[in-house]
C-alpha cells in the first residue's frame, strides 16, 4: 500500500535529518490517519484509492501555496515547496493522460457530462485527474 511506502520514507527522512521530506511525509501520514479514523467510525476501511486522493489534494494545496509565495517573492519558501512536491509525486500512481481520457470518452455510448463523470469516478478512481476529465468532457 502507498501508506506503507510513505511511512518507510518518513523513517528514512528522520534518519537522514531531512526536515523538508519529514515534514511532507508526516503531513501525508497524518491526513491518512485522520481519514482512517473517520472511515473506521463508519465501518469502512481506506486503501490506495483514498490515499491517492489525499496525495492529489495535498499536491494541489502545495501548488497553491507555492504560487502565493512566488508572487510575494519568497523564493526560499518556493524552493522548499518544490522539494516537497517532488517528494509527494514519488507516491502518486501514473495518471491517465489527456489522450487516454479522450479515447475512453469516445468508447462511451452516453457521452453526457454526468455519464462521463460517473464512468471515470467508478472505473478510474485514483488513476485520473477528475478536473481534467471535467475539462475535456466540457470541450469535446
Amino acid at each position: 500500500m502507498i501508506i506503507d511506502q510513505i511511512k518507510a520514507a518518513k523513517v528514512d527522512a528522520m534518519k537522514q535529518r531531512n526536515d523538508a521530506a519529514k515534514g511532507i511525509l508526516s503531513l501525508l501520514a497524518d491526513r491518512y490517519l485522520l481519514q482512517a479514523i473517520e472511515a473506521k467510525a463508519n465501518q469502512k476501511e481506506i486503501g490506495d484509492v483514498e490515499m491517492t486522493a489525499i496525495l492529489m489534494k495535498v499536491g494541489k494545496e502545495l501548488e497553491d501555496e507555492r504560487a502565493t509565495y512566488f508572487s510575494n517573492g519568497a523564493h526560499d519558501r518556493v524552493k522548499n515547496i518544490d522539494v516537497q512536491i517532488s517528494i509527494l509525486k514519488q507516491f502518486l500512481p501514473k495518471l491517465l493522460s489527456e489522450a487516454d481520457i479522450r479515447a475512453e470518452i469516445k468508447k462511451l455510448a452516453d457521452q453526457s457530462l454526468p455519464s462521463i463523470m460517473k464512468h471515470f469516478k467508478t472505473n478510474f478512481a485514483g488513476k485520473v485527474d477528475m478536473g481534467l476529465v471535467n475539462q475535456i468532457a466540457k470541450t469535446k
